[in-house]
Formats: structure tokens, sequence, C-alpha cells
């Protein structure tokens, strides 16, 4: 059989230590990952390999030659121009494959048994098998779903954390037929996993997944790269060594000479022609490459030391990992999860802090201490982008020169030359990082158009007038007063996809920003319009005359920020009598014992005014409490079937769009005007671009996130969903306790449960495997719905940041809403009892 082997992988994210070096050359214990795996290929039989080669080739093929030293023929096949992707490269070379073959990557350690992946193969007749393995955490990867055989049924790449639905991943291991390279196009970058994989699951090609056992890790960042070299040394995978086993766990090359007075702490590795000095002290997990001095006294804890690094006299390295020909003078300390690029040198008593990254032939000053990454900026996150857009302590992660960063990033993602508004809440915070996003944007050539303070549901409603690429608006975050959240939106008003957020993210970490001339610098307006376009569709939009409110009194507590001040303006307009409270401005947002507090004080004022009603503005103008007449608070669920009955009330047969949590009284209040409730992942994005592409959406949204009018704009607005609400109540002469009174009584429970990062996967395939298909929807989480009983069911939800998940439980028998979320909440213990057992077997055991 012939292997592709896929070897032309940058390694961006194990940068620094792949500017020079392509990263199947990256070494796990002194050997490059691709011998490792050629090593495997040659233990299977398997000795006629093609390597694809695109990042620095030449580095690939001098160091393998032909492949006879390691008892393997290799044949090249070099990407000269483009990028061709994982099923591209293979496409490439397909005149070469006329037999069945596989496909492996040289950028993952394995040690997986392939004869027994391809005798599966053939048994069942398979066109494709793809070689599964079960992790922890699959929301790096691609999951796959099997049925009993095998044979695959669903795929789903990279998902969020509430679309997990099973542990077994795509491990980039393929048994492929020849003819299946027929559905791919030649010269054009494509990938198995999102183009051909699904293609011939539609046309119902037999496609079967193997459940591998043994090792395997996708060496997709720097703590992975050292968690697998630690891996290793602990023979938790099978691997070739490079030198002799001395003492148990304990290899060194030739020529190393080891002071009688230095401590040596298995399980260790040291390369030949190596030096370690008096009382020096190696502890376990490190690894040294060969031709490493290692001076008197120097500590080296579980440290990677590449060839040629020199690590002076009492030298401190902790958990790190040091380039080819790297120098670390005497005291100076690289702490926890830092690296030092190749030929950079760190001064005597300099210290390098914990996850800074340096790049190729730097130097740190003697005695100097960095704390950001030379010279690529402050940090090294895994993600810029949560579950709505970036967010980060104010000041501490999001300063300004991270907001120059971001706007540049953004900006390079947009061609020269294109407009991008930018917008802000009041407060001096979002004021400073939204000049520096401006000055970011305009470095590399965009035009700004500047909408300084205001209302977001405003800026989301410009972004279709202006004729701009896209938006950027900066607030407080509304869950967080100590956090700042940046928000970005299309040309349309609705927030990016993940896929945008995703090429912004690898600007972003890869610095990898155009320049604009000086003549090309982008140029800042400031339309002054804004505010009397939205308000001309905003009346537009009411189903109100002249002065029709007349009688109507409503108080708006704006609790300290003026960002929807614009409301009493238009509703006076029509007569309606608007008395304002907490209009003045404060920088830091009240807290969430504050909120409710003056929540209390606005149901006060409700009732000794004899108001018709009170609302509550929050989120920058997005979200909103109700108070009734009596000063009873109408929020969360109560509020989002509120605002669903008096949408379909006024539009029957029309569709509301929430988001998959909600209650069922939402889809009981549909059925009752001959319309329809769609349900969506729980967040804002998929509620955005769900209410766009769905002809005949009234209404999207919940009280959590605040509610969408299509006719008006795409994002939540809270002073259009008062305003349309004060028009029911006019218009059918109803007050709100009538209307609170004539929804569905449902009960709805919510219970948030801890569940570790490495838990949340395989709970899900638990659930998924337990219940009858029919029983399962999977649009967010897995939710499992009762085989009889109409509208009872109990969501499993794992959270996008923490480690946890969120139960949601309803129905209209309160015993079976209770018992389900205790049964649920007892299914997650027992899994995490039984990891922390097995956790504890394994520590007992010495493994």
């Amino acid at each position: 059989m012939r292997a592709v082997l896929m070897a032309g992988g940058e390694g961006t994210r194990l940068r620094p230590l792949t500017c020079d070096l392509p990263k199947p050359m990256v070494p796990i214990l002194n050997r490059p990952i691709a011998e490792h795996i050629i090593n495997l290929l040659r233990r299977h039989n398997i000795t006629d390999i093609i390597a694809t080669l695109f990042y620095l080739p030449d580095v690939f093929r001098d160091y393998f030659q032909d492949g006879f030293d390691l008892g393997v023929k290799l044949t090249y096949a070099v990407e000269e121009e483009l990028a061709l992707g994982t099923a591209g490269c293979v496409k490439n070379v397909a005149p070469l494959l006329n037999d069945t073959f596989l496909v492996i990557s040289a950028d993952s350690l394995t040690d997986f048994d392939l004869s027994a992946a391809i005798a599966f193969h053939r048994q069942r007749h398979s066109k494709a098998t793809l070689v599964l393995a079960r992790v922890p955490n699959p929301m790096e990867f691609g999951v796959v779903m099997t049925d009993r055989q095998g044979r695959i049924q669903r795929f789903l790449e990279k998902p969020a954390s509430s679309e997990i639905f099973s542990d077994t991943v795509n491990t980039g291991i393929y048994i492929l037929e020849p003819e299946v390279l027929n559905y791919l196009p030649a010269q054009t970058s494509t990938d198995f996993s999102t183009d051909l994989f699904p293609l011939l699951l539609e046309r119902g090609y037999p496609m079967y997944g193997y459940v591998a056992e043994g090792y395997w890790r996708d060496i997709g960042s720097l703590d992975q790269y050292r968690e697998a070299q630690y891996d290793a040394l602990h023979s938790k995978v099978c691997l070739d060594m490079a030198y002799p086993e001395r003492q148990h766990r304990f290899w060194i090359g030739e020529n190393t000479l080891i002071d009688a007075e230095a401590q040596i702490h298995p399980p260790v590795l040291i390369g030949g022609n190596c030096r370690i000095g008096a009382r020096a002290i190696l502890t376990a997990g490190t690894v040294l490459g060969d031709n490493v001095i290692v001076g008197a006294k120097a500590v080296l804890e579980r440290s990677i030391v590449w060839n040629g690094a020199i690590i002076g006299e009492e030298a401190h390295l902790r958990a790190c990992a040091i380039a080819r020909g790297a120098r670390v003078d005497r005291r100076g300390r690289v702490l926890d999860g830092a690296v030092i690029g190749a030929l950079s040198t760190v001064g005597e008593e300099a210290q390098v802090s914990a996850g800074i990254r340096v790049w190729p032939s730097k130097r740190i000053e003697a005695g100097a201490t960095l704390n950001i990454n030379l010279v690529w900026g402050n940090t090294a996150q895994r993600h810029l982008f949560g579950q709505q857009g970036v967010s980060g302590l104010a000041n501490v992660d999001i300063t300004a020169e991270f907001a120059v960063r971001l706007g540049a990033a953004y900006a390079s993602t947009l061609t020269p030359g294109s407009q991008v508004m930018v917008s802000r809440d009041q407060r001096s915070i979002s004021r400073m990082v939204s000049r520096s996003l401006v000055s970011g944007l305009m470095s590399v050539g965009i035009q700004v158009q500047n909408l300084e303070a205001i209302a977001l549901p405003i800026s989301r409603c410009a972004a279709r007038t202006l004729g701009v690429s896209g938006g950027i608006h900066t607030r407080i975050h509304p869950e967080r007063p100590d956090f700042v959240l940046i928000e970005f939106f299309d040309d349309q008003g609705i927030n990016l996809s993940k896929t945008k957020e995703k090429k912004i993210e690898g600007a972003f970490f890869k610095e990898d920003f155009r320049r604009a001339t000086i003549s090309d610098i982008g140029d800042i307006t400031y339309p002054s319009q804004t505010l009397n376009a939205y308000a001309s569709d905003f009346e537009k939009l009411l189903n109100i005359a002249g002065n029709s409110l007349k009688p109507f009194k409503v108080v708006v507590d704006y609790v300290y920020a003026v960002s929807g001040a614009v409301l009493p303006h238009l509703l006076s307009k029509f007569g309606c009598d608007v008395v304002v409270l907490n209009a003045s401005l404060r920088q830091s947002i009240p807290s969430i014992e504050e909120r409710e507090e003056l929540l209390g004080q606005l149901g006060a004022v409700v009732k000794a005014l004899k108001a018709n009603l009170g609302v509550q503005v929050s989120a920058n103008g997005e979200r909103f409490i109700l108070v009734d007449d009596e000063g009873t608070a109408i929020h969360s669920e109560n509020l989002t079937a509120l605002m669903v009955d008096i949408s379909l009330r006024a539009n029957p047969h029309q569709i509301v769009v929430v988001p998959a949590h909600v209650s069922s009284a939402v889809d009981e209040i549909a059925r009752r005007y001959g319309g329809q409730a769609i349900r969506t992942k729980v967040n804002p994005t998929a509620l955005m671009e769900t209410c766009r592409k769905n002809l005949g959406v009234v209404l999207g949204g919940s009280a959590e996130t605040g509610f969408i009018f299509p006719q008006l704009h795409p994002g939540f607005d809270a002073m259009f969903a008062i305003a349309k609400l004060i028009e029911m109540l006019t218009l059918h002469r109803q007050t709100l306790q009538q209307l609170m009174a004539d929804l569905p009584q449902i009960h709805y429970q919510t219970l948030t449960v801890r569940c570790p990062w490495n838990q949340k996967g395989r709970l899900m395939r638990n659930l998924v495997e337990i219940y009858p298909i029919e029983q399962i929807e999977l649009i967010d989480g897995v939710k499992i719905k009762h085989p009889t009983l109409l509208d009872h069911w109990i969501l499993v939800l794992p959270d996008a940041d923490e480690p946890l998940v969120h139960l949601i439980a309803n129905g209209k028998d309160r015993n079976w809403v209770t018992q389900m979320l205790q049964d649920c909440r007892g299914r997650i213990q027992t899994l995490e009892a039984l990891e922390g057992a097995i956790n504890a077997d394994l520590e007992a055991s010495g493994v």
C-alpha cells in the first residue's frame, strides 16, 4: 500500500518555533514529528510514501533525502504557489494513486494500529474510512458520528461547546479508494472534512469510521507540543527512541558528559555531545537536544531545549521551550510556557515571564524583565472571539495597544479603501478603545465613518444606509461591569460569522497586517444624519397616528447611561408622557445588586405616578425589563412570551425566531395564532442570521438577548420593542396585567452544574446514545423531548467559556420537570466521580 504524508504545514500556532522550520520538522524527543510518523508507517509495512510539501519544502527534503536511511522510499510533491488544502494536495498526486491508499498528517503524533484500520476498511468494503479517536475535549476537532457498524452518519467540523454530540473525532488519517478523488477539482484548494466527505456522505457512498485504540495528539499549539514531549517520556506513546536507555526512562546520546554532582531525575532525555555542569538539576520531563551546554547550578524543570542551545550557570528554566542555538545567560530565568526562538539570547539575570514568546534572533538585555512578546505585541491569546465579540478586563486585557492591533487585524481582512463604521457607548474607557481601533483601521488604509457615542441599535441600523463594509461597536460588557466588549458586524449590521472571526484572529496572531503608505492612510468622517434616519424608519413602522398615545404614561430608567435617550423624543411625538429616571452618565455601570435596587425604585415610581408601565433599559439600548402598573417586574421567560404574543397577535400566521433554550410557551402562542416558532443556537449571531434568511419573521430574540425587528434593522432594539408594546396596549386598550394573564402557564426551571472540560464530549455522547433519535434535537446542546407529552423537554447546554453545563427543563408537569433536572444532574456528577476514580487509580499505580 502507498501512503500520502501531508507535510506542508506552516504551524503558525507553534510560532516562533516554526519561523524557520515547517511544523512536521519540529522535534519530539530530538526527532522530527514526521520521522516518527514515517517510522510508524514502516512498522506497518508501508514503505512507499509520497510527501506533499508547501512551507519551506527544502528543509524537509534535505533532512529525509530519498528515505533510504529510514527504510522507505520517499517521493515529493511540492505545492509551488497555492496551498491546496488537505484534499487538494492529495488530488495533486492522484496519477500516482492507482489502488487503496492511506493519508496521514506529518504534524500529529500517534502510534495507532494502522494495519487494523486497513483491515477494517477492507472488511467493510468502504470507499473512505476515517480513523477516529476519542478525546476529552472535541471542540478543536472535527466530530464524527457513526452507527453501530461504524458507518458514518454525520460530520461537524470544530463544533462550539453546545454543538458537541460525540467525543469521537477525525484524526486526519484516512484510508481511501482512488475513485473518491474524482469528486475533487484539480489545482484547487479543498479540504477532506468540509469539501469531499460531506459530498460523499450526501451521495450515499459507503464511508466508515474506525475508532482506533492507542495514542494520538494533534500538535496544534505550544502547550500541546510540550505535552506530547512529556507523554513520550512517560512512554504513553510507542516511539523509536533516538538514543539508548541507560537507566529506567533515562535516555542519553553518545559523547555526553554529566558532572558527578549534577542531579538527574528521570524521565529525562539528553542528546549526544552535551555537557551538564556541577550541581545542575534536570527534573522529570526535561529534554535536551544534541550539543547542548548546561552550566553549573542551572535548574531545568520540564524544559525542552533544542540542538546547540547554551544554558548559563544558575539559570532557571521552567516548563519552557528553547529553540535551536538560543542562549540563556547566567541567572537568566525563562518561566512556564515561554518560548525562546532560534538564535535568540536572554541576557544575564534577565527574566522572560510566563507565556511570553520571543521571535528568532532577538536579544533581551541583561537584567530586563520581558512581559510582552518580542517584538510582536502584548499577549498570545488562543482565541480572540467569544460567544459575543471580543471582551476582556478594561485596560488590562483590552488596552489601547491591543485595540490598535485588533483594528489593524480586522482592516487587513478587508479590501484597501473600504469604509468601516465605528461607534461606542458614552464611557471614557470605550472612547479610548474606540479611538485606538480607529488608529488601527486607518493604518491599513481603511476609511472610517465615526458615529461616536450612540446606542448600538442605531449603529446597526446605520450600517445599511452608510454603504460601509462593516462596523465596530465598543461598550462596557452588559454582564461584566469591569469588562469591555468589542462587537464586529457586517454591512447589514449583523454580527460577523465564525469564519470571518477566524480570519481576524489569524491576522491578529500572525501580525499579518497590511501597512498603508502615507498617501493611502485612511481618513475619518462624522455622519450627521444617523439619528434622523433611524427616527424616520422607527416612526414609519409604528401603527400610531397623531396624538393617539396622549393618555399613555411611561417611566424610563436608563440606569445611569444615556444610550437610549432618543426614545422619549420619539414617543413624545405621538403624545406619550415620558418620565425619565437615572439619565445622568456614570463611568462604571451598576452591579447586579444595584440594578435590582433601581428596579424596585422604578416599580415604586410607576405606582406613585399611576403610569401605565415602567421600563429599565440596559446593554447600550439592546435589552429591557418591564414593570407593570402595580410595580411588578416582567422579565426572563415571561417577557419573551409577552413579546411573542403581541407580535403574533398583530401579525398572525407569521414567524418568530427564538433561541433553543426559551420556554415552550412561545410554541403554544405560535400555534394559537397560526404562526411558527423557529429555534436557533443560543448566540446573537445565529438569531440575527436566521431572522435575515427567513421571510415573514416579525420578531427574533429573547429577554436574555434582546428583541430583533427585522423590518427596522437586524439587531436587538429595546427602544423599538418598547414602542411596539405601547402600540399594542393602546390599540387594544389592554393593560400589561391583562396580557400577562392570557399567556400559557409553563413550568420552566434551570440548573447550572459543574462539568470539567474533558467530560463535556463524553456527556453529550452518552445522552445521544441513551435516548432514541426521535426524542433528540441537536440545534444547540442536546435537547431530550418527552416521547408523548407535547412541549416537555430538557436541554443540556455546555457553557462556551466555563467548565459548566446548563440544564433547562420545561413542561406543564412540574414533577416531570423537577425529576428530569435531578436525573441529569446525577448523570453529570456520576461521570465526574468516575473520571476522578480512574485518575486516582492511575496515580496510585504510578502511571
